[in-house]
């Protein structure tokens, strides 16, 4: 089945890796989509997913502002001999169902942020 979600091709053994910039377009990057989607998958379904874009990338260590990487991804880490079908299943009907309802989501502010590993224990509001 082909619904539209925006993956990185090809996919690897491990992880799936989607392109959160495309998925969520309304949501700047400095509004951390692919936290968004991430987000959006465990309130919805319990997924967790792992941000890889903006809020991984930290900040300039000279003038404090965020560095923008290229990338806006959300990477769901797939472990061998973990899931069965039916997990897979289901990880796959709850991003239909929040892709088919991303114009709903909003992006996200940061209000806590530690000194080191804010992809872990950073803390974010919906805006």
């Amino acid at each position: 089945l082909d619904w539209g979600i925006p993956i990185v091709q090809p996919v690897g053994g491990h992880a799936i890796f989607m392109d959160a910039r495309s998925f969520n377009p309304h949501i700047p990057q400095d509004e951390f989509p692919a936290q968004v989607l991430a987000s959006q998958l465990y309130l919805d379904s319990g997924i967790r997913g792992m941000e890889r874009g903006i809020v991984s990338a930290g900040r300039d260590p000279e003038t404090g502002e965020h560095s923008y990487p290229k990338l806006e991804l959300t990477r769901l880490a797939i472990p061998r001999r973990v899931y069965t079908q039916s997990h897979m299943d289901v990880v796959v009907e709850a991003t239909k169902e929040v892709f088919d309802n991303r114009e709903k989501t909003v992006g996200l502010k940061m209000v806590y942020e530690p000194k080191q590993l804010r992809f872990f224990q950073g803390r974010f509001e919906s805006l």
